[in-house]
């Protein structure tokens, strides 16, 4: 039951966004969030939504809405970069990172305590963890067919998805996914008109000056461009993983489960994760609230130094995760200007198509080809699929089932 609306201490006023709170009251609400958003960065907006704008009116549905079409501009965990852009607008540059901690810490830390226990116990045979990958399946294909009826819908975003499928397929690279999405962005700016318009929409208060905004950026493509020399430079595995993720964390555009290809083909043929235990920890973040992008921290436990697990999920969460604020201080200053400009919404949608295939080529391969090797494993992961878009159970509801199923079907 939701509890009542209580009466607000502070007026949005004229500006649409109260800015009079502190990083504790930030972290606070955020935690809470952290701790009972399930359903994925969708689902997380709408939390989003009840919590800031509705019960708390730290800002209005106008300049909510602002942000939410910022953050879907971005590449990176939109749901997360929302709620850090909400905290730098609430109480400045500490809101936005007590915002960020508050909402990532719990699922973060659970995914890294998984990790830990399928190192220290040794149970990658086990049946229920072949349901985890199962369930994988399920929730991969059910994001391929949300996002295929948004954002390849008609002839020319239908053709652009099947041919970043194809591509993705047949030469599944990490640079052959930048190259598929900076192709899909410019087929978009030339091909597709979206008739979108946002002109009249009055610009956020942002206290953040240019100067300081081009300092990000700055740092952005310094360590999107630095981090590969220095890496070859100086082989350490602590600055292998930073340099990983934060890479990932920069070329992803359409929500957390298209970082799915990126970080199999970035982690596994290296050696550093199995197939399996990648699978079996994608299918664990399905159920636990808060962003997916804290599959990470379980990638990192897994691949981090030993006996510290810890301190390579640190270093894989924060390599995932810099890449959302360097971009949200970068854009925010200037997103007025750029917002109402029609090709840079074309180029968003041909990339958003182009993720459509990325991620269809994903579903097959690793997801498909990894879990579903016999006629159950199919019939389990149709379940599953049908239980996800049918009957609208919870992704963490199917998740516990499955992985029950595969305990009692697949015996160790």
């Amino acid at each position: 039951m939701t509890p009542p609306t209580p009466p607000a201490t502070e007026s949005a006023g004229t500006s649409g966004v109260a800015c009079a709170g502190s990083a504790g009251e930030v972290f606070g609400v955020a935690l809470r969030l952290g701790l009972t958003s399930f359903g994925g960065p969708i689902a997380h907006l709408g939390y989003f939504r009840n919590e800031y704008v509705e019960r708390r009116r730290w800002l209005d549905d106008a300049s909510y809405a602002d942000l939410v079409a910022l953050c879907q501009f971005l590449p990176g965990p939109a749901s997360s970069q929302v709620g850090i852009a909400i905290g730098l607008l609430r109480a400045g540059l500490p809101g936005a990172l007590a915002a960020w901690l508050g909402f990532t810490l719990p699922s973060a830390i659970a995914l890294a305590l998984f990790a830990e226990a399928l190192q220290r116990w040794h149970i990658h045979q086990a049946g229920w963890l072949h349901g985890l990958m199962i369930v994988a399946v399920a929730v991969v294909a059910q994001a391929v067919w949300g996002m295929a009826r948004s954002f390849a819908a008609g002839r020319t975003r239908a053709a652009v998805a099947a041919l970043a499928a194809v591509v993705s397929l047949l030469w599944p690279t990490p640079w052959t996914q930048v190259a598929v999405i900076v192709g899909s962005g410019l087929i978009g700016w030339f091909a597709l008109r979206t008739g979108a318009s946002s002109a009249g929409a009055a610009p956020l208060p942002i206290r953040l000056s240019r100067r300081f905004a081009i300092g990000m950026w700055a740092l952005f493509f310094l360590l999107l461009i630095g981090l590969p020399v220095l890496r070859t430079a100086w082989p350490a595995q602590t600055l292998a993983l930073f340099d990983t993720f934060y890479r990932a964390g920069s070329l992803v555009f359409g929500g957390g489960h298209v970082v799915l290809p990126l970080l199999q083909s970035a982690v596994v043929p290296p050696g550093w994760v199995t197939n399996d235990a990648f699978l079996a920890g994608y299918g664990a973040a399905q159920a636990v609230p808060g962003p997916l992008f804290t599959f990470s921290a379980y990638l990192g436990a897994v691949m981090g130094p030993a006996p510290n697990h810890a301190l390579g999920a640190a270093i894989a969460l924060a390599g995932m995760f810099l890449p959302a604020f360097l971009l949200v201080f970068g854009a925010l200053p200037f997103w007025a200007a750029l917002r109402t400009r029609p090709g840079f919404q074309s180029a968003l949608a041909g990339i958003q198509a182009g993720v459509v295939g990325i991620l269809l080529a994903a579903l097959y391969n690793p997801v498909w080809t990894s879990a579903v090797h016999t006629p159950v494993d199919f019939a389990l992961a149709l379940v599953a699929f049908v239980l996800l878009t049918v009957w609208k159970i919870p992704p963490w509801g199917v998740v516990v089932l499955c992985a029950a199923a595969g305990w009692v079907l697949f015996p160790a």
